[in-house]
C-alpha cells in the first residue's frame, strides 16, 4: 500500500476501524499513517484505552490473539502516539497528513527499531510493557 494521499491514509484508517483491513496491510508504515490519521480526524479514538479497544478489536478480528507475547502492545501503541503527535505538531495544520508520514517515516521514527533507542528489550518486550505503559529505561523520549 503506497500511502502517498490522504485519500489513500483515509481508506486504510477506515478499513483498520470497520476490521476489513487486510492483515498483510498492517504494516510499521500503515500504523504511523493511522495513527496521523486518527490524530487529525478522530482523536477521540487515541485515548489510550479507546485505541486499545479499536486496535485489539482489529486483532481479534483478523485472529491475532491479545497475548502476552503477541497481539496488542500498549507502551509502543502509546509511544508511536506520541511521535505521531510531535510530527503532526512541528508542520503546519494545513499539511497533508501523507506529507506528514512521510516526513515522519524519514525520520528515526522510520525504522521499525527505532523505540530501541529509549527502551531495552527486555523492558520493552515484556508481558508487562503490552498490557501498560512502562517508561523508557535508557533514554528519555524527545517528545
Amino acid at each position: 500500500m503506497a500511502l502517498n494521499d490522504d485519500q489513500s491514509i483515509e481508506c486504510l484508517a477506515l478499513k483498520l476501524m470497520d476490521y476489513s483491513l487486510p492483515k498483510h496491510d498492517w504494516s510499521h508504515r500503515s500504523h504511523f499513517a493511522v495513527a496521523l490519521w486518527l490524530l487529525r480526524h478522530r482523536p477521540e479514538l487515541t485515548a489510550p484505552d479507546e485505541i486499545k479497544k479499536l486496535i485489539s478489536g482489529y486483532n481479534e478480528a483478523t485472529h491475532t490473539p491479545n497475548t502476552e507475547s503477541s497481539g496488542y502492545h500498549h507502551t509502543i501503541t502509546l509511544a508511536s502516539l506520541r511521535a505521531a503527535t510531535h510530527y503532526l505538531e512541528i508542520h503546519p495544520s494545513t499539511t497533508p497528513v501523507h506529507v506528514v508520514l512521510q516526513s515522519l517515516m524519514v525520520s528515526e521514527c522510520g525504522r521499525s527499531d527505532w523505540l530501541l533507542s529509549y527502551w531495552s528489550p527486555k523492558v520493552l518486550f515484556s508481558p508487562v510493557a503490552r498490557r501498560q505503559w512502562v517508561a523508557p529505561d535508557l533514554s528519555t523520549m524527545p517528545f
